[in-house]
């Protein structure tokens, strides 16, 4: 079964900005020789919660999927890309997720989907993760960009989320918001509830600001490193049932 992986690197010092900021380019060289990885993409972010179209030029994301989660550990452990990030970051952690469901398309193609044939089906309990991806049509991109700080405050503010943060591959025009949940009912209460996200989701369809957009869930099957000084997930995640 797939396995997708979200590495986040924390830098400090010009020098090391500087660095990873030449990597966007220089580690696409390596990426492309990376033959156990199904699909990759290099993310900045955003300061404040992350969803903000500020650059945080210390924090870095590397999203990509494997075939398995055996596979993907070792590549995670061994790549030449995640071992040169590793020893120049101050902090660095693995989140490491099995697809649940996902919809629509991330540059063309959906990297998430689960194998053909596999129903899996969470414990009511166990915590999930959402990633959201669009690319922002630019003529959107300022009635996009004026309800963010409401949808931030908002999952800052919201005592239900485990993990939270941003990312995107080019400021302004793609991003991914990336959160895990403690179950369902709670990531379905925020997402589609009356608040701030509820009704920016509800513009999206309405205005159509998105040239390109993908939902995906997935259950969380563990995390390595630590980030903001502490582990990712602040509990051991709940196991998966296949049906």
């Amino acid at each position: 079964m797939p396995v997708t992986t979200l590495n986040l690197f924390r830098f400090s010092g010009m020098a090391s900005r500087l660095w990873v900021l030449g990597q966007m380019a220089a580690a696409r060289v390596s990426l492309r020789q990376e033959r156990r990885a199904l699909f990759w993409k290099l993310c900045g972010s955003g300061t404040g919660e992350g969803f903000t179209p500020r650059p945080n030029w210390d924090v870095w994301a590397i999203v990509a999927v494997w075939p398995d989660e055996q596979t993907a550990r070792a590549a995670v452990a061994d790549s030449p890309v995640w071992a040169r990030w590793r020893e120049r970051a101050v902090e660095a952690c693995t989140i490491y997720l099995s697809p649940l469901s996902a919809r629509g398309v991330w540059a063309g193609v959906n990297p998430f989907l689960p194998e053909p044939g596999e129903t899996l089906i969470p414990l009511p309990d166990a915590p999930l993760a959402a990633l959201t991806r669009a690319t922002v049509k630019p003529g959107r991109a300022l009635r996009f960009w004026s309800r963010v700080p409401d949808i931030s405050a908002a999952i800052g503010q919201d005592s239900n989320v485990m993990f939270k943060i941003g990312i995107g591959e080019v400021p302004l025009l793609h991003q991914v918001t990336f959160s895990i949940w403690p179950d369902a009912a709670a990531m379905a209460a925020f997402a589609r509830g009356d608040g701030p996200h509820g009704q920016a989701i509800r513009a999206v369809r309405e205005e159509g600001w998105f040239a390109e957009e993908l939902y995906a869930r997935f259950t969380v099957l563990g995390d390595e490193g630590m980030w903001e000084g502490a582990p990712p997930l602040p509990r051991a995640p709940a196991s998966l049932h296949a049906a």
